[in-house]
């Protein structure tokens, strides 16, 4: 038997996930596994085409975004740097880091964002723009 308690594994459909967190014009939050362990969470983003998030940051939260489909750009560094994150890639937000997600094709861009540490996902908007948080 082993010396400490064995959770169990929890699932969330996709037909489940439910709106949620701060949302721009666009961009479709929804949370996938919230408030179940204090360490982590996970969420999807869905982003329309031709659009872009707000400047925002997700706090003391480092972020891992894997592009489950289409094309997508994160954008950081006060608008200088441009990652573009391809269906099937990785991509690392740190903690604090000033970002904006940009879809700029004509499909969807859906991602599944993991966070740490925290039960649900922080999302910052930063209503004056970079530099303001």
């Amino acid at each position: 038997m082993p010396s400490h308690s064995q959770n169990p594994v929890i699932y969330t459909p996709a037909s489940s996930l439910t709106t949620s967190g701060g949302q721009t014009e666009g961009m479709i939050r929804q949370s996938a596994l919230v408030k179940l362990t204090q360490n982590i969470c996970a969420s999807r983003m869905i982003a329309k085409p031709h659009t872009a998030s707000a400047v925002h940051h997700h706090g003391d939260q480092d972020t891992v975004v894997f592009a489950h489909n289409g094309r997508g750009v994160i954008v950081s560094e006060g608008g200088e740097k441009r990652v573009e994150v391809e269906e099937g890639g990785f991509a690392l937000i740190p903690a604090y880091a000033e970002h904006q997600e940009v879809n700029e094709g004509d499909e969807d861009v859906v991602w599944a964002i993991i966070r740490a540490p925290g039960d649900e996902p922080v999302v910052v908007n930063l209503e004056g723009g970079w530099g303001s948080s």
